[in-house]
């Protein structure tokens, strides 16, 4: 009898132990998230997308979610990891300039894209490292950047040739390493939606075939996350939407004729299509130079704004890298050069483009969608701002002390479990 209850109570232990491991392992949340670059929000809808639908019928669905201004790729990239708007954490447009540095920010110069002195606030990837846990990034931006003094513990450096099967099967093998070494946040970037929205607008025919690949590529991930054993929530965002631009006369203004017959040596103007800024020490001439826009015979298809004008809602034009005077396009309108207006207009080429104020037009809605453990599931929510992403993940992850953010996870809370 005695050694029935020794038995009895050593089975009883080694059972305990096995739970608690079991509940531990369990219990350890992971976050994967996703971004289809210019994936519009009614995209899904429009274009019958399988495996998005599936997703969204299991998880939460946001009618759109807002991206922060200007509407661009790398400002609202960065919003989402730091909940910061982009006047915060420093990366306020695609192409601007820094005038302590002098420099010039494009994110296509390698060199100022992986200077750690354009990036403020605390990407998800840092703030999962200084609690203990791992992260990964198959492209993201601000991924490739020492920020805070760190890389994510797994990182490539941008290459938009790589197979997105290859991104997809790589987020796989992460998930499948030792526990110890396993990232519990992985970040994934697709930009295919976004070059066919470019290439062909909106509505055309390749950009359908283009969100209908991305369907594939979600369906494929959703299917080979399924057979991992393991708590994974995936969070599917993108950056802005997409706004068809008419291949006509009036849609374009050229850069030479925006600047025609303005004194270049007095300022610097960097275009970013769906606007521009000027900067410049000489305010007087700024001011002529708001005057002459104003006048001009196209003056209707455009505003422009000095910084103390800005509209409140954008949370914009406090950084000294957003213009001095700020020249935004009004929808349906895009700066451009004459080489691409003309070819855009002999073609009849429609185009999409993005950048313009979100307050203004739909077509620049983001999406959100969000299943997993720690998700509810079948649940509708409205429109949101995409600062509130990073306290979402965060809470998810069971981190609750963060740097100080614009976001606020009172606003998305609802839809955690």
């Amino acid at each position: 009898m005695k050694k029935q209850l020794i038995l009895a109570t050593i089975l009883l232990i080694i059972s305990t132990f096995s739970c608690v491991e079991k509940d531990n392992k369990s219990n350890k949340p992971y976050v994967i998230l996703i971004s289809f670059d210019g994936f519009r929000h009614d995209y899904v809808e429009k274009y019958n997308t399988p495996n998005f639908k599936a997703l969204i019928k299991e998880g939460v669905a946001a009618d759109a979610m807002l991206p922060s201004y200007p509407s661009k790729t790398f400002p609202n990239h960065y919003t989402i990891v730091t909940g910061m708007y982009p006047d915060n954490h420093g990366l306020v447009d695609n192409n601007f300039y820094d005038a302590e540095l002098d420099l010039q920010y494009s994110i296509s110069n390698r060199d100022v894209v992986e200077n750690p002195a354009f990036y403020g606030g605390l990407p998800l990837w840092q703030l999962v490292q200084q609690n203990d846990m791992k992260s990964a990034s198959y492209f993201w931006v601000g991924s490739e950047t020492s920020i805070a003094g760190s890389y994510p513990n797994y990182y490539h450096i941008y290459d938009g040739s790589v197979p997105n099967d290859e991104r997809v099967n790589a987020v796989i093998e992460w998930l499948k390493l030792p526990e110890n070494e396993r990232p519990n946040f992985i970040s994934l970037y697709f930009s295919l939606v976004d070059s066919a929205g470019h290439g062909f607008g909106p509505n055309g025919e390749k950009t359908k075939e283009a969100v209908l690949e991305a369907d594939r590529l979600l369906g494929l991930l959703m299917t080979l996350v399924n057979q991992i054993d393991l708590p994974i929530n995936i969070v599917v965002t993108s950056d802005h939407g997409m706004h068809e631009i008419t291949p006509q006369e009036d849609s374009y203004i050229t850069v030479p004729d925006l600047l025609g017959g303005l004194d270049r040596d007095k300022f610097r103007f960097v275009s970013n299509g769906a606007h521009g800024h000027f900067y410049g020490a000489d305010t007087a001439y700024l001011a002529e130079i708001a005057n002459i826009l104003k006048t001009r015979k196209e003056s209707s298809n455009y505003q422009v704004f000095f910084k103390a004008e800005m509209p409140e809602y954008w949370h914009y034009g406090t950084n000294n890298r957003v213009g001095d005077l700020f020249v935004k396009m009004n929808p349906g309108h895009y700066l451009t050069s004459p080489q691409r207006k003309s070819q855009a207009i002999r073609l009849q080429a429609f185009r999409g483009e993005h950048g313009f104020d979100p307050g203004e037009t739909e077509d620049m809605g983001a999406i959100f969608y969000a299943k997993g453990p720690n998700f509810k599931s079948g649940m509708k929510i409205g429109k949101f701002r995409n600062i509130h992403v990073y306290p979402l993940i965060a809470s998810v992850l069971g981190i609750t002390s963060l740097p100080e953010i614009d976001g606020n996870l009172e606003v998305l809370k609802p839809i955690l479990k």
